[in-house]
């Protein structure tokens, strides 16, 4: 990561933003293609690991494409991005996020803005969320290790899977959760869903952050 910081902050908007509408979006026209929450959901799974694995390489060389507060805030843990930019990388980020739900809205014909109705609650979606990110953060940090250029793909490949496996269907960042409670869609997240979310998604970047120093510690 290299350059000016507008320019990465620009990179982390525009990155977040694209991957916001393609989830939104894609959630959107399956729900008016079929009443079938099964073919929705793995019609949002699979339109989404397209354009995340593309974001991250058009972007990654400029910012590192982080496009999640969380990964951003582990990398800062870590010593490889300073803390007195996680705020503008954190900001860029939640921005780019509401641009593409709200864009995503506008494509197909709904207002900008509506606050979703879609209660996601319970003990085991938010331990589903603390699985998710967990295994994110893992993915980022242990494949960027071994083998860096797998990483988009590895991303990719993750969220998909958790879409399916995991019980909150793989949110998995903060940005991108309040993202979803601006529509009231396939993908939405009430309001009130989203602290909780949130909470689960650090309890996430606490466990991969200790996974993690485990790990180096004894390579």
């Amino acid at each position: 990561m290299t350059g000016p910081l507008r320019h990465r902050a620009l990179a982390e908007y525009l990155g977040s933003a694209w991957l916001v509408a393609a989830v939104v979006g894609s959630g959107i026209m399956a729900e008016r293609l079929t009443a079938d929450d099964g073919v929705r959901l793995l019609a949002n799974a699979a339109a989404t690991v397209g354009p995340l694995i593309c974001v991250i390489l058009m972007f990654g060389h400029i910012s590192g494409a982080h496009f999640n507060p969380v990964v951003t805030l582990a990398a800062v843990v870590r010593g490889s991005l300073p803390a007195r930019e996680w705020p503008v990388y954190a900001i860029s980020q939640l921005a780019g996020a509401c641009s593409g739900a709200i864009v995503a809205n506008l494509m197909f014909d709904l207002a900008p803005v509506t606050a979703s109705t879609k209660v996601r609650s319970g003990t085991g979606v938010w331990l589903g969320e603390v699985v998710a990110t967990t295994g994110l953060l893992l993915v980022i940090h242990l494949v960027g290790v071994a083998r860096a250029s797998w990483t988009p793909v590895a991303v990719g490949i993750w969220i998909g899977g958790a879409y399916w496996f995991t019980s909150s269907t793989s949110l998995a960042n903060p940005a991108v959760t309040i993202a979803r409670s601006l529509t009231d869609t396939f993908t939405g997240i009430a309001p009130g869903s989203v602290p909780a979310f949130m909470a689960s998604q650090v309890a996430g970047l606490v466990a991969a952050l200790f996974i993690t120093r485990v790990l180096d510690a004894g390579s």
